[in-house]
């Protein structure tokens, strides 16, 4: 191969490389200080609709009430807010991280990328695996399970169905934010050691 060739060969190599102008420089930190903090905003509104998600009920005409509808009663939504939870501390402490790479980006090194890549990575798969957990139960709350004889609930408790709603919903954001963190960390890091 001649120099002309290892040349062409190198600038198409550059030019076919993902992620577009998001390198380690301070604008692909500042991406991720942006998306760092909302994800932090996303995992403490899920956090919190979730946990404030509680009904009571009465029968009409009579003073018999229906048991409480809680988040407490069902392991999916327990373990929904104890992931979401996880995310949400991670996202400060990541948060901060990102910040002090942005300040001083000579001094972020390829370990800081790489745990950056590889927490992300794991918290996708915990966020994900928690919405889709409670999107599960959700979904059996509000549609029931006639082979099985469970019965949908969100007819009776229509204000707990709507915050659990919004919650999985909001969370569902929270998994591609994590997702894009992801994205973005990996990219930056194969960037830094190319």
């Amino acid at each position: 191969m001649g120099s002309d060739e290892i040349k062409s060969t190198l600038d198409t190599e550059k030019s076919t490389v993902p992620g577009g102008s998001c390198t380690t420089s301070k604008s692909c930190w500042m991406i991720q200080v942006v998306l760092r903090l909302f994800l932090f905003a996303a995992t403490l509104t899920s956090i919190v609709v979730m946990a404030t998600s509680k009904q009571t009920k009465t029968i009409p005409g009579t003073s018999t009430r229906l048991p409480d509808a809680k988040f407490t009663h069902s392991p999916a939504f327990i373990y929904f807010v104890v992931a979401l939870s996880v995310a949400c501390l991670y996202s400060i402490l990541s948060t901060l991280a990102t910040v002090s790479a942005f300040k001083k980006p000579s001094s972020c090194s390829a370990i800081l990328l790489l745990n950056l890549a590889i927490m992300d990575a794991v918290m996708v798969g915990i966020v994900a695996s928690a919405t889709g957990a409670s999107g599960g139960v959700a979904y059996i709350g509000l549609k029931g399970n006639k082979n099985v004889k469970w019965r949908k609930i969100c007819n009776l408790y229509d204000t707990f169905c709507r915050h659990v709603g919004g919650a999985i919903a909001v969370s569902l954001v929270a998994s591609i934010l994590l997702l894009l963190l992801s994205i973005i960390s990996v990219l930056s890091l194969y960037k830094r050691i190319r």
